[in-house]
């Protein structure tokens, strides 16, 4: 049992307890994430890096009256532990468990739902600026990493922060942890803060050196406040107008608590630089904190353990063949991604291609303009994108590439549900946003094979084209070891039945398949929301007196709204039966788990089926 942590159920506990001790519940704390962690699978180095820094925040702040905004949300298990939520961390990202993100729904000490990067510095700006506006004395605080750092939507937020008298304070994170290796000229700038090091070594070897002679030590104090800027990377910070304080060290709570304390009396905006390092006290995650940022189970004592069963292949793993295959035989082909390289299946293709591969940041919407402006110089761009992040660049694909027709492929990553990320990263709504932007084509691929074969067809066309697939493996097709693309915009029969047909896009042709045994019922692998294969529809509907359409994706707007505007358009009046994701955000939980709630398993399929159409 441990000593401290087991009483602490809310921060006003933390308080009470002496400071000479947190040492002590640091200890607890990190060895609570750990074990946690290994038992549900989840973000691992990441909030084993920030455990001291929560403590100091919650001990010093008076949460939740003083707001923490926590960016992203992969660093807030510590915080999720002292706020009342231990004895429910074992169901960390299971159905019906707790969030692997903050949510304001979940606790009152979550100010801001989070999950997309780079979101904090406004958020808590608009928190200290409506506390201004109330009368309300009361410190709001973002929690931001220096990966996060790189979005535009960061500096946007100091741009507007530097000239208001508010009571906010920034929080860079620096711990070198975005999930790909961090790019970009700012990155080189905050690399400097490891000649923080020497500054921190020489001002204390200089403290030691002159303590005992208190004029030359007051001396070296005035000549350390003129020569750090040459040191550390404050100029910046503080053109944007604010108070920079730092770095310090973000494990050394006899630095991190009394500058906060400090911090609190101090007017105006204020940032404070914090040094941490990524799976602190976990030995296997600091030698490899990329492998151990979202691991699945494991046994803490023994780590990683490389599976003894074959896997099988990804859709993402597809991808990454395919671009390292296509690029081989265009040398035109470049391949973006917006700092997803492992997420996104481009490992491989980076070591083999290095010139042609380009990460681009936490930045979508430079990303997606990134592309357009090498396709208006006759480059063949490849944007991997997780479909939950291209939600954010959604103006930059309407104007800057399909308003001016450019041949860019969008690899859609992680469409439909996702399991344990949850809402926030469920990829719901590309088929809606995408099927209505002109000289947009849309592919959904049913297996893997099809994954490769409309990657070609799409990176053979001169206009726009996304192609959609889910996160981990499908039935298990085999892909082709060639490039031959697919028919542009033509569908396939797969079941031939009668009274019923079910036009499948994506994925769950498989679950459609299985139902339509029980139903002799027609299965359609529709392959394309757009262009939508207007002949093959016709003919089926003049076959079959009722239609469903299954999808995992957003019904409203979706590609059961394409089927329907269509048959209008032909003028054929038949009743359609639109399958999949409803009007709600769907919770975390496990993929099967998920599908099967929502009726897209075989069995829901066959039930909804059975129930509409009275069989």
């Amino acid at each position: 049992m441990s000593e401290f942590l087991h009483a602490i159920q809310s921060p006003a506990d933390l308080r009470q307890i002496p400071r000479s001790d947190l040492p002590t519940v640091a200890n607890e704390l990190r060895a609570c994430v750990l074990d946690n962690v290994s038992k549900t699978g989840g973000h691992l180095s990441s909030n084993l890096g920030t455990v001291e820094l929560t403590l100091a925040l919650h001990y010093v702040f008076n949460t939740p009256e003083d707001r923490i905004v926590w960016d992203v949300g992969h660093q807030t298990y510590p915080h999720k532990i002292l706020t009342g939520r231990r004895e429910r961390m074992p169901t960390l990202r299971q159905l019906n468990g707790l969030s692997g993100f903050p949510r304001r729904d979940e606790s009152e000490y979550d100010t801001f739902g989070v999950g997309h990067s780079s979101t904090s510095i406004s958020a808590a700006l608009g928190m200290a600026l409506a506390a201004r506006q109330k009368g309300e004395s009361r410190h709001s605080i973002a929690v931001i990493g220096d990966g996060a750092m790189t979005a535009g939507m960061a500096f946007e937020a100091l741009n507007n922060a530097g000239v208001e008298e508010c009571k906010l304070l920034v929080i860079l994170n620096d711990n070198d942890m975005s999930i790909s290796p961090p790019v970009g000229a700012l990155n080189r700038y905050l690399a400097q803060l490891m000649s923080g090091k020497f500054y921190s070594a020489a001002k204390n070897v200089g403290k030691n050196v002159l303590k005992n002679a208190p004029p030359l030590f007051e001396l070296a104090k005035r000549l350390e406040e003129h020569a750090k800027g040459m040191v550390v990377p404050a100029t910046l910070f503080e053109k944007f107008g604010f108070n920079y304080i730092g770095p310090i060290d973000g494990h050394d709570l006899e630095s991190l608590i009394p500058t906060l304390e400090n911090i609190k009396h101090l007017d105006g905006p204020q940032f404070l630089h914090v040094v941490t390092k990524k799976g602190q006290g976990y030995k296997l995650a600091e030698a490899d904190p990329v492998a151990y940022h979202g691991p699945g189970k494991f046994d803490p004592a023994v780590g990683l353990v490389p599976s003894t069963t074959p896997a099988k292949t990804t859709f993402t793993q597809v991808f990454g063949q395919w671009l390292c295959d296509m690029a081989q035989q265009d040398q035109r082909l470049v391949g973006i991604t917006p700092a997803m390289r492992e997420g996104s299946g481009m490992v491989e293709f980076h070591r083999r291609f290095p010139d042609r591969y380009y990460d681009a940041g936490i930045a979508e919407q430079h990303a997606v303009t990134f592309a357009a402006g090498m396709a208006c110089e006759g480059l063949k761009p490849v944007v991997a994108i997780y479909s939950t992040f291209l939600q954010r660049a959604y103006d930059q694909l309407i104007h800057d590439v399909a308003l001016q027709n450019l041949p860019v492929v969008f690899a859609i990553d992680r469409a439909g549900l996702v399991g344990a990320d949850g809402a926030t990263h469920a990829g719901a709504y590309d088929i809606a946003f995408i099927r209505c932007i002109p000289n947009m084509s849309l592919a959904c691929p049913a297996d893997e094979r099809e994954c490769r074969q409309l990657l070609s067809t799409a990176y053979a066309q001169n206009h726009p084209v996304a192609v959609r697939y889910p996160r981990g493996a499908g039935v298990g097709a085999v892909p082709d070891a060639d490039l031959n693309p697919l028919p542009l915009g033509k569908a396939e029969i797969r079941r031939q039945g009668q009274g019923i047909a079910i036009l499948a896009f994506g994925s769950l042709l498989a679950p459609a398949l299985k139902a339509a045994e029980a139903l002799n019922a027609t299965v359609v692998n529709m392959r394309w929301v757009k262009p939508l294969d207007t002949e093959l529809l016709a003919q089926v509907a003049q076959d079959h007196p009722q239609l469903v359409t299954l999808e995992e994706g957003s019904i409203m707007g979706g590609a059961g709204s394409a089927v329907t505007e269509a048959l209008q358009q032909l003028g054929l009046v038949r009743p359609v039966l639109q399958l999949g994701l409803p009007d709600v955000f769907i919770e975390h939980g496990d993929h099967a788990q998920l599908l099967a709630a929502q009726g897209l398993d075989a069995a829901g399929i066959e039930a909804s089926i059975r129930q509409r159409f009275a069989l």
